[in-house]
C-alpha cells in the first residue's frame, strides 16, 4: 500500500507541521509522518500494524471508521500533556483513514493561564469589595454616632433657648 502518489505529496507529508496518520480499516497505523511522532513522543520505532488508539488514547479512528468517514475532535494525552485538534477522513478511492493532528498545547497552556488569573483577579475583587463594604459600615457607624452626638447637642441648645425664651 503506497502512502503517497507523487513525490510532491510525499514531500507535503514529511515536511508539514501537523501531524498525520493514516490508518486501515481497523485503525491500525499504516504511515506516520515526523510530525506526528514529535507531537506524540513515539520515537523511532516501527509503528506499522499498531492501533493508532496506543498513541491517541483516543478511540476516535474507530469511531470515524463506525460512522463512515468524518469526525473532528479535541484531545489530549496527560502523561505527555499534549493537547491537539483533529479532523479524521475517509481517503476517497482507498480503504484507508487520515487523520489531520494540529497541536494546540500552546493554546491550551495559555487558555489555563488567562483562566487562572481571571481567578485570581475575581478572587482580589472579591477581598477589596468586601474591604470596602467594612470601611463603609465603620464610616456609616462614625457618621451615625456623630449625628447622634449632635442631634443631643442641638437638642440642649433648643431646649435652652426655649427656657431663655419663656423665662
Amino acid at each position: 500500500m503506497s502512502t503517497a502518489k507523487t513525490p510532491e505529496v510525499s514531500s507535503i507529508l514529511q515536511h508539514t507541521p501537523n501531524g498525520i496518520l493514516l490508518v486501515d480499516e481497523d485503525a491500525r497505523i499504516q504511515f506516520v509522518n515526523p510530525a506526528f511522532r514529535e507531537m506524540f513522543f513515539t520515537g523511532n520505532a516501527d509503528l506499522t500494524g499498531k492501533k493508532a488508539s496506543e498513541f491517541l488514547h483516543s478511540d476516535c479512528f474507530e469511531r470515524a471508521i463506525a460512522a463512515g468517514g468524518k469526525l473532528s475532535l479535541r484531545g489530549n494525552v496527560p502523561e505527555h500533556q499534549v493537547h491537539y485538534r483533529a479532523g479524521l477522513f475517509r481517503i476517497e478511492g482507498e480503504r484507508q483513514y487520515c487523520g489531520i493532528f494540529i497541536d494546540t498545547t500552546e493554546e491550551e497552556r495559555a487558555r489555563a493561564e488567562l483562566l487562572e488569573v481571571k481567578r485570581e483577579t475575581l478572587a482580589r475583587a472579591e477581598e477589596v469589595i468586601c474591604r470596602q463594604m467594612h470601611t463603609a459600615q465603620e464610616i456609616a457607624g462614625l457618621l451615625g454616632e456623630t449625628t447622634a452626638e449632635t442631634k443631643v447637642l442641638v437638642t440642649k441648645l433648643a431646649d435652652l433657648f426655649r427656657q431663655e425664651g419663656t423665662s
